[in-house]
Parts: C-alpha cells; structure tokens; sequence
C-alpha cells in the first residue's frame, strides 16, 4: 500500500475515533462536534446533508428557476435528484440533479472534476456495493436509477476513491443546463484548526501522522515557517474524499 493511501486511511480512521468527547477534547485542532454542513447553491441556506434533501424539493429559489426555463417539449424529459457521498466520512457530499438521457460516463466525467480526477485511472459503476456487478459507461441514466435503488462509484482500482450514490428524487421538465449535471448543493470544506494557533488550517502534516502517530494541522503562516519550508510531507486540505490520496491535489471544483 503506497504511502498516499495510508494517509488517507489515517485521516478516516482517525476520525472514526473522533467521535467520543475525550478524542474530540485531545485533538482540538479539529473543529469538535460539528455537524457538516452544505450550501443551496439556489438560496445560499446552510443545511445539514439530510435537511439539503427535504429542502431541495421545497426550496422557493430553485422553483423559480425552474418556472423560469422556457419550455420546450423537444428537450423536456425526467431529471434525477441524486445524492453523492463519501461512505467512510460524512464529511463529503453532493446533492446533483442529472438528465435522464445523460450516459453514465457523463457522469463520471463530472465526478473527476469535482472531486477524483489525478492521474487518469479507471474507473467504474456498480449496482451491488463496491464489489458488485458493473454497469457500463454506455447506459444512460434512466435505465439505472430507480427509487431505491444505490449505485457505487469507484476511482483507481489501485488507491480507490469510492462514492455511493442514491437516487432521492425525479421530476419531469426542462434542464437548468445545457450540460449533462446541475450541481445543486454541496457540503462546505470541512473546518481544520491550526495545531499552532486558532487559524483556519490548510495543510496535514503527513510526516507526523506516519513518524508520530499524530494528526497535525497548519495554517499557511506556520506551514511556511517550518525550516523545510514546503515539502512533500505536506498534504493541501481540499474538499474532496480523495484528498491524500495517490497524486491528488484539487482544485476540487465543478467542471461548469
């Protein structure tokens, strides 16, 4: 197992074991306690993940923006409310709405730019878990998704990246977006706290956390001022699952 892979098992162990009050009162660098929150991208509300999918259906701005959209029956079809998660860290997640008629590779190709894309591996679909039966890149999205039913997404089959998708919701319309995916929401980056102050961190310290057994945070002032200054032991926080692992470094963004 390469060493970028152990980071990142260190991170979702550690804070697996972060949830009981002693680990959280041990290691206040980490921001304690605190349920992650997402941002509506319609009405800028923050919300936890489950609170973002009984809003979205109500949400007055996004109505209006679907009333908004001139109707055109040539281009009118089912949209899907799909939730896209992190299944080790309830730390990440998505909250998109993709065409019907968008192929699964569509799809994947959005999943590499917002949150996976390093070095170009494979990756796949399933419909059983992680490893289920695949379903091909061709298949278009309303022949998969069925209320119910959840997909897995795996990147890298050599330092994977999995996500677990879950259909919530479908209406009948016109897209937001000539593009196959409409981000909806997403949660906020998770909040790190500097070991050395109580400023916004943006660096893991991956020599301590393999050398000590520590989980180190730093801000870009304390960062800078390490004698080394910038090296590779230093790992950029980014909001994406796959942060640590393998060669990835970000942006983290969405592709349009």
């Amino acid at each position: 197992m390469e060493i970028y892979e152990k980071f990142h098992r260190g991170i979702q162990c550690f804070k697996m074991n972060f949830k009981s009050k002693e680990t959280e009162m041990e290691n206040s660098h980490v921001i304690a306690n605190k349920q992650t929150k997402g941002k509506c991208l319609f009405c800028g509300r923050d919300m936890t993940r489950g609170g973002m999918i009984r809003h979205l259906p109500s949400c007055e701005q996004r109505r209006q923006a679907i009333d908004e959209k001139e109707y055109d029956r040539r281009i009118e079809q089912d949209l899907y409310h799909l939730q896209v998660s992190d299944p080790y860290s309830s730390d990440y997640w998505l909250n998109l709405e993709i065409n019907g008629t968008a192929k699964l590779a569509d799809f994947d190709d959005y999943l590499r730019a917002i949150w996976l894309e390093c070095c170009d591996h494979m990756s796949q679909f399933s419909d059983e878990g992680e490893y289920g039966r695949e379903v091909a890149m061709t298949q278009r999205v309303f022949n998969v998704f069925k209320p119910g039913v959840e997909m897995t997404h795996i990147y890298d089959f050599g330092s994977s990246t999995v996500t677990v998708i879950k259909m919530v919701g479908k209406r009948r319309g016109m897209p937001l977006t000539s593009n196959p995916v409409f981000l909806m929401a997403r949660n906020n980056p998770p909040e790190y706290i500097c070991e050395e102050c109580d400023k916004p961190a943006s660096w893991f310290d991956m020599e301590a956390l393999f050398n000590m057994g520590q989980f180190i945070c730093l801000c870009n002032e304390h960062a800078e001022s390490d004698p080394d200054g910038y090296t590779d032991e230093y790992i950029e926080i980014v909001n994406s699952p796959r942060t640590g692992v393998c060669g990835y470094t970000g942006p983290a963004e969405p592709p349009y």
